[in-house]
């Protein structure tokens, strides 16, 4: 529960320190200021079972221009005998390794909202993801992505999983100088 609380602090001061420093801010130049990442997902518990699918749909935006992306994300996977919910907020890391591509790497909480055999539950995790994004025109409107990740859950028996998500870019909203 420490830990929990501990995530949940780191979060809200970061998102707030964010926040605070990037009001100020003039856009630096004409990337989108929300980038929407529409695709699928799939995860798999590394201690065995079989692998499960679900769409994915998340959100993220820029802060601090060269240094923060937050992101929030969430896939349904839903299964003959359970529905799981992930929802995550992550703290990226940019770097632009090209006008066409940038590589991220986040970490934060996710919430897993669990049904199984007429049973729910909840419970917080910590993941850690790379994000690969691939704009073909150089323009920031659209593109694809590819985010391994890594999840390790604090509630007993402290599941760990590897999934994968991959899909659409598409610029929403664009600053101007």
């Amino acid at each position: 529960m420490r830990r929990l609380n501990l995530l949940l602090a780191l979060a809200l001061a970061s998102t707030s320190f964010a926040q605070a420093i990037g009001q100020g801010a003039p856009p630096l130049d004409d990337d989108p200021s929300v980038i929407l990442e529409l695709g699928a997902a799939t995860s798999w518990n590394t201690t065995g079972g079989a692998a499960s699918f679900a769409p994915n749909l998340a959100a993220e935006t820029t802060p601090i221009e060269d240094w923060l992306e937050i992101e929030a994300g969430v896939s349904p996977f839903f299964t003959g005998n359970s529905t799981e919910w992930d929802t995550d907020f992550l703290f990226k890391k940019p770097w632009t390794l090209s006008s066409k591509a940038e590589f991220m790497l986040g970490v934060g909480p996710e919430w897993v909202y669990l049904r199984q055999h007429g049973t729910t539950s909840n419970s917080i995790s910590g993941e850690v993801a790379g994000d690969f994004m691939f704009w073909p025109n150089g323009k920031h409107r659209f593109g694809w992505f590819l985010e391994p990740a890594y999840d390790y859950n604090f509630k007993a028996g402290h599941q760990q999983s590897i999934g994968m998500s991959a899909g659409l870019l598409i610029g929403m909203r664009r600053r101007h100088h």
